[in-house]
């Protein structure tokens, strides 16, 4: 660490991030969902309500200019940095060196590895155990995730990645409550049902609109979770259970028997299925948690009502 004897020695203050953004010539953009976090007590926090171990491989996506990422290699883990700007991708292990130059004391197995790519388009070869960032597959999420797509940056890594124990992601408000809600709550929508599948979320704090720049125009939360030991279903009634979901809550407002004709077919299939399912016809999809969902996805695989050879 470069500045013993404070308490931001290794990670970044409010000047160095506008320092480094002006030598960059980088300007946060709304489009990519850029907002730095400038605050070095905050980034302390997200790393310990995470649970990060030492010696853990993690995944974080938009690093940005390292403020989390230094935080998650001064607590000893390993980090594989997902980072669409290729300024930044760039420019993230020399601040690392700068700052922390001890996470390169490995030089054949850093402890830092930054994948430049759109997080939607990374695939499970860019996280496969070997790689310069630790000795195996990722077990944690902790990410600042960019506002503006941050539901299917996090669907997309909860289906690439199941070594995932757990994470904690920074989000809008709004998108943090409804991806934490449970059935019944007004919040409780698609994002909500899909997330359940991958284990039990939880709203873990609040996050100070203060700690970031620019400053953002909504307010933000912190979103942990914990993976399921086991999965629900296979990964075919994975892919049917979430067309379910996606057909109820597009008609939220409209009975299932009505909702999931799209998918299960023809008015008097639908309500049969449903029913062999153990779940009211008339039921709306806000009711229904996910274990129901798959319920009815799995009835409508075993040939439930007409067309008995459906299959997902």
């Amino acid at each position: 660490m470069t500045e013993e004897g404070t308490d931001s020695a290794g990670l970044l203050g409010p000047a160095q991030v506008r320092e480094l953004a002006e030598r960059l010539g980088v300007s946060p953009t709304k489009k990519l969902g850029q907002n730095f976090v400038i605050d070095p007590n905050t980034v302390r926090k997200i790393v310990r309500l995470a649970g990060v171990q030492r010696g853990e491989s993690v995944v974080e996506v938009g690093p940005g200019l390292g403020s989390l990422t230094l935080g998650l290699t001064e607590a000893g883990a390993a980090v594989t940095a997902v980072e669409i700007d290729h300024r930044l991708a760039a420019e993230l292990p020399a601040t690392m060196r700068a700052m922390q130059p001890d996470v390169f004391a490995d030089e054949e197995h850093p402890r830092l590895r930054v994948v430049r790519s759109d997080a939607l388009d990374v695939t499970a070869a860019d996280f496969e155990s070997g790689s310069d960032a630790g000795s195996g597959s990722p077990t944690l999420l902790v990410a600042n995730l960019p506002y503006n797509v941050s539901v299917p940056i996090l669907m997309h890594l909860l289906e690439l990645l199941p070594t995932l124990r757990g994470g904690l992601v920074m989000v809008q408000s709004e998108v943090g409550y409804r991806i934490a809600a449970g059935p019944g709550s007004k919040e409780y929508g698609a994002p909500s049902a899909k997330a359940a599948w991958y284990g039990a979320w939880r709203i873990a704090g609040n996050v100070s609109r203060r700690i970031f720049w620019p400053v953002p125009g909504v307010d933000s939360v912190l979103v942990g979770y914990e993976r399921r030991s086991e999965t629900l279903g296979s990964e075919a009634e994975r892919k049917l259970t979430f067309e379910l979901v996606s057909a109820a809550f597009a008609q939220r407002r409209k009975m299932l028997r009505q909702a999931l004709q799209s998918v299960l077919g023809d008015f008097e299939r639908t309500v049969a299925v449903i029913e062999a399912a153990g779940e009211t016809p008339t039921a709306r999809a806000e009711q229904l948690g996910i274990d129901a969902f798959l319920a009815i996805a799995r009835a409508a695989v075993t040939g439930a009502g007409r067309n008995s050879d459906a299959s997902a």
